[in-house]
């Protein structure tokens, strides 16, 4: 289906293209420092709300802080840690994969067992182990969900390779005399991809759920760092007082994870077809 005849998924692109460019424009857009204190404003209900002000769109929080500025500035941790994390999942486990398919032998069994050990661990459980250990950090979130990602992509990779190193095209290189990295790489690896592109949305969603969990049990990026998560765990004091500082974080995180799905069922749908009749 054309993109342009799927409403819901054109709407979940609009909302993904909105997130973007307020991640990439947050600082110019925020309307004022998102980790500045101003306690004499601390818990000013929304514009619309009795005892709101303009200066505050969405209001402040419990230390006069401007809800909408920091949610404006979360969008970029959000999406850098969804989107940094899928990348690093996906080149080790898509590599791993491939070597896995195509070698056969010790070096699958290997890495196949590498990965039943690691899908026994929780990604949060993993991930508090880890991050208790190393420290709270961009970085360390990254590579921690990152890491706990992999296997997904190993295996799509290793199982499409398995199917795919039998076909016509491979032998016909292979006989040509094409080393092994030349085969994987310009023959398996492009019929791979379409079906990784459409795992890596869906991931990327999941990975912003993950990072907000994270944020919401104090794991995640140490304080006054704007995060989604972290706004709703300093929110869920004041749910009955200052409703505004969980609800506001709560709909972002809803909104841009329904988007990125929405738009993962739309590629699923419409790479079905080259994922039937295959490439080679």
């Amino acid at each position: 289906m054309s993109l342009r005849r799927d409403l819901p998924a054109l709407a979940g692109l609009g909302v993904i293209a909105a997130a973007v460019v307020v991640a990439a424009f947050a600082p110019a857009l925020a309307p004022s420092d998102p980790v500045k204190n101003r306690l004499l404003d601390r818990l000013t209900p929304p514009m619309w709300a009795q005892g709101g002000s303009p200066r505050h769109p969405l209001g402040t929080d419990t230390l006069g802080r401007d809800v909408l500025s920091r949610l404006l500035h979360g969008a970029r941790i959000s999406l850098t840690v969804g989107l940094a994390a899928v990348l690093v999942a996906g080149v080790v486990g898509v590599g791993l994969g491939l070597v896995a398919g195509y070698r056969g032998g010790w070096a699958d069994d290997l890495l196949m067992r590498l990965g039943d050990i690691q899908l026994a661990f929780p990604v949060l459980l993993l991930g508090v182990a880890v991050i208790a250990v190393l420290g709270a950090s961009l970085i360390n979130m990254i590579l921690v969900l990152g890491a706990s990602g992999w296997v997904t992509y190993a295996r799509i990779a290793r199982g499409e390779t398995l199917s795919l190193k039998e076909r016509d095209f491979v032998a016909a290189a292979r006989a040509l005399g094409a080393p092994a990295r030349h085969v994987v790489v310009r023959h398996l690896l492009p019929n791979v991809l379409p079906s990784l592109m459409v795992v890596a949305t869906f991931s990327v969603a999941r990975t912003i759920i993950a990072e907000a969990s994270l944020s919401f049990l104090g794991l995640g990026l140490p304080p006054p760092a704007p995060s989604w998560g972290a706004m709703l765990d300093e929110g869920r004091n004041y749910v009955t007082t200052g409703w505004w500082l969980a609800l506001f974080p709560g709909l972002a995180i809803l909104l841009l994870v329904l988007a990125i799905n929405l738009c993962g069922d739309w590629l699923r749908d419409a790479l079905d077809p080259r994922m039937e009749k295959g490439i080679g």
